[in-house]
């Protein structure tokens, strides 16, 4: 049997690594995609079932070597699109420049990787391409302008994929990620809020692997996920 192959593309500390170990707990080859190697430190070097590159996915040629790379290892079973940026600031001080970065980075890269997955995808009639969303993926808020441009490009995206590519086997899903994933940066906001008030990066990793396991007869498009204490 050839190896099931899962392929991350914007891989840092938080979620990114995350997925990473869970898809490699259950058996997948690994390919763990980021613009910089430093953001692939933590990861099990040791594991033979993880691969590392470097990938600016906002470059179509990066976008298909890190498909290509997976496609030695096995059929891609499941991509996800996980990469972003994001520089707080009003609409009048947003630089023109900066803008169009955080739009490449956040919407036409997840556009090159959803190309890259379905075009492989389509061969066999099947597989899972995930799109990691935000609030900011369903409204748009003073000083965000920079992150929900994106995020809202990005949603359609998956959206017109969805319809595009579901009636041919491949299923395509968009996770709204609503609330701050715990980190070190926010390590002081337990204290103030209590357990488990900020989204737990394995537990969000653990939907994305249910969402690739739904039977067809039965496939989430949209879920949004929060911590019990987030208000929506």
């Amino acid at each position: 049997m050839p190896t099931q192959t899962a392929v991350v593309v914007g891989v840092g500390p938080g979620l990114g690594s995350a997925l990473v170990r869970t898809f490699a707990k259950e058996g997948y080859a690994v390919v763990a995609a980021a613009r910089s190697a430093s953001k692939l430190k933590g990861l099990e070097d040791k594991d033979a079932r993880v691969v590392h590159v470097e990938c600016d996915a906002t470059k179509p040629a990066d976008v298909e070597r890190v498909f290509e790379q997976a496609a030695a290892l096995g059929p891609t079973e499941v991509a996800v699109f996980n990469a972003g940026t994001f520089v707080r600031g009003g609409v009048l001080d947003t630089d023109p420049a900066e803008f169009e970065r955080c739009w490449r980075v956040g919407c036409f890269a997840g556009f090159l990787v959803g190309q890259s997955a379905a075009r492989r995808m389509l061969e066999r009639g099947a597989g899972t391409i995930l799109f990691t969303g935000a609030t900011a993926s369903l409204r748009g808020g003073a000083g965000f302008v920079n992150l929900a441009a994106p995020k809202f490009g990005l949603r359609a995206v998956a959206q017109s994929m969805a319809r595009e590519f579901g009636p041919k086997g491949i299923h395509v899903a968009h996770v709204v990620i609503d609330g701050q994933i715990r980190s070190e940066r926010y390590a002081h906001l337990l204290g103030e809020r209590g357990p488990d008030s900020l989204l737990d990066p394995d537990a969000i990793a653990e939907a994305y692997l249910a969402l690739h396991r739904q039977r067809r007869s039965a496939w989430t498009h949209e879920i949004d996920l929060r911590p019990w204490s987030e208000k929506f």
